[in-house]
Order: C-alpha cells, then structure tokens, then sequence
C-alpha cells in the first residue's frame, strides 16, 4: 500500500462484494448491517467502525486487512496469528477459520471444538467438494451416508462431501478436532452450509 495515499476501503469491499456475486441485502443480511450503512460505506459516503469492518470481512470470508492493501501485489500467503482467528459459534459448535484469503483459494481448514453431546447430527448437509477430518482430542462421531465412524485422537477420515454429512460428540467432555474443506467450486461453499450462513 502507498503510505501517501489514502486506501478506497470502500471500493475494495464493492469489488469483493461482486466478485462473490452477493448484492448489498445479501452482504447485509451475512453480516447484520444495515444496506444503508454499507452502501454509504461502499460509497465512501461514511467512515466505517473497526467493527463494521470485521462483520463485513467475517461475511465475505476475507482477512479485514484485504480493504486496506493493494491487490496489485497477490498474496502468496496467509499467516493467521492464534488470536486472530476469524470464530463462529452455533449450538455448542465453536469453528475457527486456520486461513482464508489466497488468490484462487481451493482449500480452507478449520479448528472445530464441540461440547459433550452437541453436535449438527439432526442436521445433515452436503456439498461439492471433498472433506477431510483429523480428530485432535475426545472422540467425534462422524455419519456419512448411512454409516457412523467414531475418531478417536490420532484418527483422520476422508470424505465425498457430496453425501450427507454430519458430526456428534458423544462424550460429556468437549472434543476438538481439525477439518479441511476441498472445494471443486466455490471456496466458501462447503463453509456456508457448515456454518448454516
């Protein structure tokens, strides 16, 4: 980024906007703004908050410094510091993005923690792309079609995440464990339905 000149954050949020063919009330409804507010934003009609910013960046799965640098120069890595975590948290179910933001991204991993007994069971969803799964702590029940596979530590699984999937901590104890989504289309897709976004 020029130091002498001041970035178009509003610009570059438009130009991420598009390229994910969201439009404004879709942006909005991700990131719970408003679509006046992003419009002006947008615009460059009003200066947005720091926390604006993050509810924008977490909606378009982007790091918040992705409005401020230039996209002349392509990132050819992310590095994502342990307390910089992009985290979401649904029904007992806390995911932390471990990196996103790489031109033509085809792979996203996550940091998964479960409490005992939670799960999305009730739930299962399907994707393009393939899925893979290493079990960190606990023990995670993963179904996959009609069938149930208990990981224990050490163990991994991969999968067609087009079959129905779905994961249970069958433990009163929390469990962690590591999940990469591959996508053959759509990098933020298989991140939607987990996230039920």
């Amino acid at each position: 980024m020029n130091p002498g000149k001041t970035p178009d954050v509003g610009g570059r949020i438009r130009r991420l906007r598009l390229e994910r063919k969201l439009s404004l009330r879709a942006l909005a409804a991700r990131s719970k703004l408003s679509v006046n507010a992003i419009n002006r934003i947008e615009r460059g009609d009003n200066s947005p908050t720091v926390s604006s910013l993050h509810l924008i960046a977490t909606a378009l799965s982007v790091p918040i410094t992705d409005f401020f640098e230039d996209r002349k120069q392509e990132k050819l890595m992310v590095f994502v510091p342990r307390d910089a975590r992009h985290r979401y948290e649904f029904n007992g179910i806390e995911m932390e993005s471990l990196g996103s933001g790489l031109p033509d991204q085809k792979m996203e991993p996550f940091f998964v923690q479960v409490e005992g007994n939670k799960g999305n069971r009730e739930n299962p969803i399907s994707h393009p792309g393939q899925e893979f799964v290493y079990c960190i702590a606990g023990e995670i029940d993963y179904c996959v079609g009609d069938a149930i596979i208990r990981l224990h530590p050490g163990d991994s699984l991969m999968l067609d995440a087009s079959q129905p999937h779905c994961f249970e901590n069958p433990l009163e104890d929390p469990s962690t464990f590591l999940i990469v989504y591959q996508a053959s289309r759509g990098i933020d897709v298989a991140r939607r339905e987990h996230l039920n976004l």
